[in-house]
């Protein structure tokens, strides 16, 4: 099975105000082992960068001014996750932008580009409720080294967020068995339905069964 971590990062918070991508990092991993393969490209907004999100990764609008458009991208990256599930942390944001950067091309959104898409915040929130489930926080609770994240970079936090899903979806291997394309299927109704069937010993059987447990006995028992 294929799988993809994504993560981007962006111009701001909110894509209906105008904010863009820049950039987008792809992980890949195969049979839960992942691989070397990783799509990554830093994107050229064709507008200002909010200095709170600027904070958050570092990425300057200078840095940016030879990079790409989306469009100049679009077809590499959708065919780099095509046949994939799709994994984000917090998939809500990242989808609604990269849909957004979609519709001003008039490709079809994300969800109709991918097999699925999973998100692993809520995964999170399920296994660790109450807690905070930020990536730090998930690095820290299964003891992944994220000292390398001064900042928020698309590309290290979607290899950070694949070695955190392998840690929070651990055991699950024993379960991952397709019964639908097991040539022993069990029909659990039909079993219930199956009458008990009860052997009594005979009477030979019982006196071996007693002469045994006779056997067993010390003189002070």
């Amino acid at each position: 099975m294929r799988q993809i971590f994504l993560d981007t990062e962006t111009t701001g918070l909110d894509p209906n105000q105008g904010h863009r991508v820049i950039e987008i990092a792809a992980v890949e991993m195969n049979n839960r082992q992942l691989t070397t393969n990783h799509y990554h490209t830093y994107l050229n907004p064709g507008r200002n960068i909010d200095p709170a999100a600027q904070e958050v990764h570092g990425i300057s609008l200078d840095f940016l001014q030879d990079k790409p458009i989306f469009k100049d991208i679009a077809t590499e990256f959708l065919n780099f996750i095509k046949d994939s599930e799709i994994i984000i942390h917090n998939a809500p944001f990242d989808v609604g932008f990269l849909n957004m950067e979609l519709g001003k091309i008039s490709f079809d959104k994300l969800e109709m580009q991918s097999v699925s898409i999973f998100d692993s915040l809520k995964l999170a929130k399920e296994i660790r409720p109450g807690q905070r489930n930020n990536l730090d926080a998930l690095c820290r609770s299964y003891n992944i080294d994220n000292t390398s994240r001064s900042f928020h970079g698309a590309l290290l936090d979607a290899q950070l967020l694949g070695d955190v899903y392998i840690a929070m979806t651990r055991g699950q291997e024993a379960f991952s068995i397709d019964f639908a394309q097991s040539p022993h299927n069990i029909n659990l109704e039909d079993v219930n339905q199956t009458s008990l069937v009860v052997t009594r010993p005979n009477n030979n059987e019982l006196q071996e069964h007693n002469d045994y447990i006779s056997s067993l006995k010390t003189p002070d028992s």
